[in-house]
């Protein structure tokens, strides 16, 4: 029998077990995504599925599987359902819709189609995806008996992942049944799959904290590098405050004081200096901490090397047994907003607003959600509101700036940013250098670009490898026809970072033509262009190079290119169109008799996504 996640993950992707291919990642990347997006022709073409099709199942069956291509669950389920309607004994179109219902939120529905009986397949794909339904509407329902029939029905037959998390839904089922020592004996058991050790810990502590036996609990959420983990340190400061050990509380909350955004760490401390009641809350009943488990597995998956659709599934699962277990829907609004899906996204964070649950974090990503929607007054209006809400939060301040900067806002980015740089400690360089590079980016185009240099160094020293800001610094003094020899350093330099950025090689080509070497320019230019054939600019920059080398038919076709693509300006338009009236050298003679030069288009040196 196939891997039950391998075969989700094929019919989500709307393909046959035989042709998995990699899907979108929900984890979100600290690093910068690339310039530009993945041309299609770069990609590998997914397989056509093996679904059987008529006259009357083909459009909604099609329908359906562009939709789930395109991470529109909710579309997708209801194409799904319209195709089912036409051929309800179809393993496959019940596998599809259930997964479509599932990862758009829809349980209740999930639930009602698992009632109606789907078959179970050869590869046993659906009789498991049923069982995770199964299993979460029980613990939803606090249906402990019935939860533990149901694992004990499919025990032996699971992989190892399966029996892990079966593994753990028994210990908090057993322990809804008022069984504590089997719980126990529950967890012991899955203690053995190697691996698994600290996650088991983690989820005994909480049941024996839910029981009253704080003392196991400290002992099993002990780490001597808590710095590695906010939430179990938190967790255990509450439960040391449990214990009336306060003093050990403030000095664990000590350890991690700066770590994450929301405050936790600071409210919490300033509750046990006054000697303020600190509850124990993560988890109120067994029903909690199986959400607890879902959403633990969820961000296991999507944190693996191929993430995958089960994690947005057993997020979603999680806030459906918890529906007050912020996480997990903040989870769910994140993974939805990693594949483009915004207004699914902003549905997540209207729920968290209007159950009081909004922390910073939360906030912040809601704010980018609504930027990279091109929602951008309404992403506006929401990190001013943030920035007055906590206005010692640094990160809201940058939000604050890049959507400015985003909007071509230069003289109100520049603030935001001054009041971010200003909060942020000189000594964390993590936080430091995008703020700086941020502003430089505002100030250079503000036209105070000794500012802007400044910033720009600093930024460098705190990330001396950072090809953008070597090809911002760099092009930035080619743009000002000064420190040509320093320019051409930092760009080739950035080319070695980023060989295949069209941008950074269009400086370089440009650095090149700006110091008179013509020929060794053609080659980088050729190379941006290959790579950006639809800007304007990289189009027209190899025009004024193929001038230089007499390739004077080649520059007319690049210079047409350019025009046809659009010009940023009409000033920029004109000039080309002056070129081909009367060529490079009569323009350039004309531009220095009246005392310079027209000032060249200027590519931001941060990309849309990295905002």
């Amino acid at each position: 029998m196939k891997s039950f996640h391998v075969l989700l993950m094929a019919a989500m992707a709307g393909l046959p077990v035989s042709g998995v291919t990699a899907l979108p990642a929900f984890a979100q990347s600290t690093e910068p995504p690339p310039h530009r997006p993945e041309r299609a022709e770069d990609r590998d073409r997914p397989e056509e599925p093996q679904a059987p099709l008529t006259d009357d199942l083909a459009g909604p069956y099609l329908a359906a599987r562009t939709a789930a291509m395109e991470n529109d669950f909710e579309a997708a389920s209801e194409y799904y359902l319209r195709a089912l309607r036409q051929d309800p004994g179809s393993v496959y179109l019940n596998d599809s819709t259930l997964i479509s219902l599932l990862a758009s939120g829809q349980i209740e529905r999930a639930v009602e189609l698992a009632d109606a009986g789907m078959e179970t397949s050869e590869e046993g794909m659906s009789s498991r995806l049923v069982e995770l339904v199964e299993r979460a509407r029980a613990a939803r329902q606090q249906d402990w008996s019935g939860l533990l029939q149901l694992l004990d029905a499919s025990e032996g037959e699971e992989d190892g992942t399966e029996r892990l998390l079966d593994g753990m839904l028994r210990a908090w089922a057993l322990l809804g049944e008022g069984r504590a020592s089997d719980a126990d004996t529950a967890f012991d058991r899955i203690r053995q799959i190697p691996g698994t050790g600290d996650l088991v810990d983690y989820h005994m502590a909480l049941a024996k904290a839910l029981v009253g036996d704080f003392e196991t609990a400290a002992e099993l959420l002990h780490s001597d590098t808590p710095e590695q983990n906010l939430m179990g340190a938190l967790v255990e400061a509450q439960v040391l405050a449990q214990l009336d050990r306060r003093d050990d509380a403030l000095a664990l909350l000590d350890r991690v004081s700066g770590i994450g955004i929301d405050g936790l760490v600071e409210d919490m401390s300033e509750k046990l200096r006054e000697g303020e009641d600190v509850p124990f809350d993560v988890v109120s009943d067994p029903r909690d901490g199986i959400a607890q488990v879902f959403l633990t597995f969820a961000t296991l998956l999507a944190n693996d090397v191929d993430p995958n659709p089960l994690a947005l599934i057993h997020a979603r699962l999680a806030s459906y047994i918890s529906p007050d277990m912020a996480d997990a829907r903040l989870m769910v609004a994140q993974m939805l907003q990693s594949v483009g899906q915004f207004d699914a996204a902003e549905a997540e964070f209207e729920q968290l607003r209007e159950n009081g649950q909004m922390r910073p974090t939360a906030e912040l990503v809601r704010i980018d959600t609504l930027a990279r929607a091109d929602r951008l007054v309404d992403a506006e209006k929401a990190a001013l509101a943030l920035t007055a809400a906590s206005p010692e939060l640094a990160q809201g301040w940058i939000a604050l700036g890049d959507l400015m900067r985003q909007q071509d806002k230069w003289a109100q980015a520049v603030p935001a940013y001054d009041k971010a740089i200003s909060l942020v400690d000189p000594a964390n360089e993590d936080d430091l250098w995008f703020p700086l590079y941020a502003r430089a980016i505002a100030l250079e185009r503000l036209g105070q670009f000794d500012r802007a240099e400044t910033d720009l160094k600093a930024a460098l020293e705190i990330r001396p490898d950072n090809a953008n800001m070597l090809n911002y610094l760099g092009y930035s003094y080619v743009d000002r026809g000064q420190n040509l020899d320093e320019a051409l350093r930092l760009i080739e330099r950035a080319v070695e970072l980023s060989p295949d950025d069209g941008y950074i090689l269009d400086s370089l080509g440009w650095v090149l033509y700006r110091l008179g070497r013509y020929d060794e320019a053609v080659a980088p230019q050729e190379r941006a262009v290959a790579e950006m054939s639809n800007d304007p600019l990289v189009n027209d920059h190899l025009g004024d190079i193929y001038w230089m080398v007499d390739r004077k038919r080649e520059a007319e076709i690049q210079w047409k290119r350019a025009l046809s693509l659009g010009p940023e300006t009409e000033a920029e338009a004109e000039r080309i169109r002056a070129k081909l009236d009367r060529g490079l050298d009569a323009v350039l003679a004309e531009e220095e008799a009246n005392g310079g030069t027209l000032a060249p288009q200027r590519h931001d040196g941060i990309a849309a996504d990295e905002e």
